[in-house]
């Protein structure tokens, strides 16, 4: 009996060993792996001609492209923001009268 004990015990070690070994060939050809570009990084600079203009959808779209954004969004001083950040969004800060006052990445 103590030996089918063992023999259980080694094998849940093995297989746990096993489970936490990684191949490099499978992050190799894995295309999430692949070093960022900069391409869908946010530059901020780049959409600072906004602050001081109404807040308009074609604004937000020259802004998102200028800045080269995935995707970008008005923020209102009311507005409830989660704490995510992403460095591929643009954000355009604006005051009660929707004017852009700010701009920033995330």
């Amino acid at each position: 009996m103590p030996w089918k004990l063992a023999s259980l015990g080694s094998l849940f070690v093995v297989t746990l060993l096993a489970g936490c070994s990684s191949t490099s060939s499978e992050s190799a050809t894995d295309p999430v792996t692949t070093t960022d570009t900069g391409h869908s990084r946010c530059e901020a600079k780049a959409a600072e001609f906004t602050v001081g203009k109404a807040a308009s959808p074609e604004l937000l779209e020259q802004a998102r492209t200028r800045a080269g954004a995935q995707n970008a969004r008005f923020l209102s001083p009311n507005d409830m923001v989660t704490l995510e950040y992403r460095s591929d969004r643009l954000n355009l800060n604006t005051d009660a009268n929707r004017v852009v006052t700010r701009v920033n990445c995330g």
